[in-house]
């Protein structure tokens, strides 16, 4: 009897829990359809997919130097992406996948069987559902939003096939170091596209979707390590790939980028110029909608440029001496606690590429031992510690000393020595154009963007000095003067009356005087009085009017003879145009960057129409006036200010220096093979560079170092004499401008009677040489560089 009630109630119960069931699931059915169903999101999302691409700036040859957006991903179509990436990624994460229809009931099971012990640990998500997950809802495990994900995967499947949601997929996953994609992740962590990735690569790239954080190989390489062989190991089983592979994979050391979306060529500044011109026009979706921008600049160009840059302003910081620790912090006893100091102060002080902050542990005399951001201790000796052997002396003041706490800087040279150094303070700017187009081919605003973004070759309006002097001698040919003119310099006193302001007696650089000489010496020895006597002389109205022919503001420039100093105001950018008059043969040029826009579809928005050839209409100067400016200009390279141009080896650089008042701004700029450059060094504040600074010592090693390189591929030019020029003794002379009434001296000490009414184009002081000249002929390689005076 009990035997038989026993059983009825069990049938009971399965009636009673079969009841439930259906009851449940009728209910279960009810809600995801009457509910979930309908307050699906739409697909719109994904069946029309637009992924965020990042608005990316290229040099002119395809060099990635800017990228902005806050998601760095690189789309790649499901029919692109390497088929061995695809493998690996299903092997880990979705191996039925071309098998199910969104849900993978099978690995649902499973997980559900692991997961009665308690919490959710382990999911069944299929690819489909993580598609649904990652594009509409949270990762939060609650069982409505697992239902709502079951639901839209369903609908996915019905409404994209297994390709187009695998591409969905591997575009969108977030895979840490702000990567998205699988193409953004293989050029984040391996520096390379995603195609060029081996078997080991690829599997530590599809190990990452489960946790991008714990399995980042940048950050926690064990764990990445370890999620990669779980990978290795499933795609063994599935025979995706052979023992043999498998085995080499397993055992492969792999070298993870650690710059991650850093470039290899330094052009922040460009880069920054090239985002402001797209948002200008698209606003905030600039950084979405996959804008590509295409610059001018030459990525060996750049390159040279920036090292160049570097390089010469740590020569002349370290020149001046040290300054002394940036802080000084107090050390802890515990180690606990002085690590987490030491931390908090670097922190503060980001690296400046190669200089790298660090905090002194212990100074002595013949050595200093420091910690860097990573914790290492390194022990520097003998020349490391040329910059700091005044800090290390028991007289140092402690403004300066080293000692325990101190804050400094780092730096390891090419043998792997360390080095004690610091951030320069001094600014510096550098800037190449085609002489041609005006494509910018290189250009570096300063010492460090991530330090300070004002971009001193566009923005800083700088005296020139006598970097101003070719523009004003230019203006003295059209008015009858000639290279071999002879012109005292000799002391000037000029009255208030001829000034307009106070007395004035213009010194040279050297505080010497030469007497007569000619005017290509003058312009080669950067001589101040003899420009000033020949701005006197062709009229300060007429030399100022001049300027404006080569794209000056004319607002920035003084009408006074002062102008022929370089008192006003120009940018590196605004001077190289200017001295590419003088390289083209006389034509103006309008420096660019942008030479083309393309959208993310790769249509073209905008494209610069550069020209290849120099039209009448932009002639702005006489061909023989460019012609013999040039002489001259190629002369201060040989035996003038400029002399260590010489070194380079070429007939065709030509330049000048430029120093301005009391040394405050230094100046080269030149050109040859078809490219003008201009460097300039300087402090922000305006004080001096110091009292044995000129341009020819602090901007001209800039602009020798990337002349080196950038005219490597280019031949020297050769230049055609225009028709009107006749060669008399050497020098070149206007054909008008040989008479027999021709001057061969001019005194300069009083202005030529009605000087003040000669009209452009009209002569002034005809002249003709006083004594033989070196050769003038711009392509002569005769003429070797002699020593000098001071070097300006």
């Amino acid at each position: 009897m009990s035997q038989w009630l026993t059983r009825r109630n069990l049938i009971r119960a399965a009636i009673a829990a079969g009841l439930a069931a259906l009851v449940g699931g009728g209910l279960l059915l009810a809600y995801l359809l009457l509910y979930v169903a309908p307050n699906l999101p739409s697909l719109d999302t994904i069946t029309d997919y637009r992924p965020k691409i990042p608005l990316r700036v290229y040099t002119a040859d395809n060099a990635l130097i800017g990228e902005f957006g806050e998601e760095h991903r690189d789309f790649i179509p499901i029919k692109d992406m390497p088929e061995l990436m695809k493998k690996s990624l299903l092997a880990i994460e979705d191996k039925r996948f071309y098998e199910h229809h969104g849900i993978d009931w099978v690995r649902a099971m499973g997980a559900a069987k692991a997961n009665l012990g308690g919490a959710l640990r382990q999911g069944g998500s299929t690819i489909t559902m993580q598609v649904a997950r990652n594009f509409f809802l949270t990762r939060d495990k609650f069982f409505s939003r697992k239902l709502t994900e079951v639901m839209l995967a369903m609908k996915i499947e019905a409404a994209l096939n297994k390709d187009q949601i695998l591409e969905l997929y591997m575009n969108q996953i977030y895979l840490g170091q702000r990567s998205f994609g699988f193409g953004s992740a293989a050029q984040t962590y391996f520096g390379k596209p995603l195609k060029d990735l081996d078997v080991a690569e690829t599997a530590m790239l599809a190990g990452l979707p489960q946790n991008p954080a714990r399995h980042n190989p940048a950050v926690n390489p064990k764990r990445a390590k370890q999620r990669q062989q779980v990978v290795l190991k499933a795609m063994r089983d599935l025979d995706y790939i052979t023992e043999a592979q498998y085995q080499k994979a397993m055992h492969e050391t792999l070298h993870i980028s650690r710059k991650g979306q850093d470039f290899d060529v330094h052009a922040e500044y460009v880069a920054e110029l090239a985002r402001q011109t797209v948002y200008a026009q698209f606003k905030e979706e600039s950084y979405t909608r996959g804008i590509s921008v295409y610059t001018t600049i030459l990525k060996a160009d750049q390159k040279a440029a920036y090292e160049s840059m570097r390089r010469n302003v740590l020569n002349y910081d370290q020149r001046h001496g040290y300054r002394g620790p940036e802080a000084v912090i107090t050390l802890p006893a515990n180690e606990d606690e002085r690590d987490d100091a030491i931390e908090e102060a670097l922190q503060k002080r980001p690296s400046s590429d190669g200089l790298i902050p660090a905090v002194v542990l212990d100074a002595g005399p013949k050595a200093v031992k420091v910690q860097n951001p990573s914790g290492e201790e390194i022990t520097i000796s003998g020349d490391g510690l040329r910059l700091v052997a005044g800090a290390l002396s028991d007289k140092a003041k402690d403004t300066v000393r080293l000692r325990a706490g101190a804050v400094v800087r780092i730096m390891q040279g090419d043998k792997g020595g360390w080095s004690i150094s610091q951030v320069p303070q001094v600014s510096a700017a550098f800037v190449s154009i085609d002489s041609v187009t005006g494509g910018y081919h290189a250009m570096v605003g300063g010492f460090d963007f991530n330090l300070q973004k004002f971009n001193h070759v566009t923005q800083a309006w700088r005296q020139p000095g006598s970097s101003i002097k070719p523009f004003v001698y230019s203006a003295a040919l059209e008015r009858g003067f000639s290279p071999a003119t002879i012109i005292n310099d000799a002391p000037l006193n000029l009255t208030g009356a001829e000034t307009g302001n106070e007395a004035w007696s213009p010194k040279n650089d050297d505080g010497k005087f030469d007497g007569p000489i000619s005017m290509r010496t003058a312009l080669s020895e950067s001589k101040n009085v003899v420009s000033v006597r020949i701005l006197r002389a062709i009229t300060v109205p007429y030399a100022h009017s001049y300027l404006g022919k080569f794209g000056f503001d004319l607002a920035k420039h003084p009408k006074n003879l002062t102008m022929a100093l370089g008192t006003g105001s120009v940018t590196p950018a605004q001077l190289a145009g200017a001295y590419s008059v003088f390289a083209n043969g006389g034509y103006s040029v309008e420096p660019y960057l942008i030479a083309k826009i393309v959208d993310g579809d790769g249509k073209v928005i905008s494209e610069a129409k550069p020209r290849e050839t120099l039209p009448d209409d932009a002639r702005v100067i006489d061909p023989r006036n460019a012609y013999v400016t040039d002489s001259m200009l190629r002369q201060v390279t040989r035996t003038g200010t400029g002399g260590a141009v010489a070194r380079l080896g070429r007939p065709d650089l030509a330049g000048k220096t430029g120093t301005s008042s009391d040394a405050v701004d230094g100046w080269f700029a030149g050109y040859g093979g078809g490219i003008v450059a201009v460097s300039w060094m300087g402090f922000d504040d305006s004080r001096s560079l110091g009292g044995k600074e000129f341009g020819a010592t602090a901007a001209l090693p800039i602009w020798i170092d990337y002349m080196k390189v950038a005219m490597q591929s280019r031949p020297p030019q050769e230049r055609p004499l225009p028709a009107g020029l006749t060669q008399v003794d050497g020098e070149w002379l206007y054909d008008e401008f040989t008479g027999d009434a021709a001057r061969h001296t001019l005194d300069m000490d009083d202005v030529p009677p009605g000087a003040e009414n000669v009209t452009p184009g009209e002569p002034l002081v005809p002249a003709a040489p006083a004594a033989p000249a070196p050769p003038a002929t711009p392509n002569a390689e005769n003429i070797q560089p002699v020593p000098t005076g001071p070097k300006r």
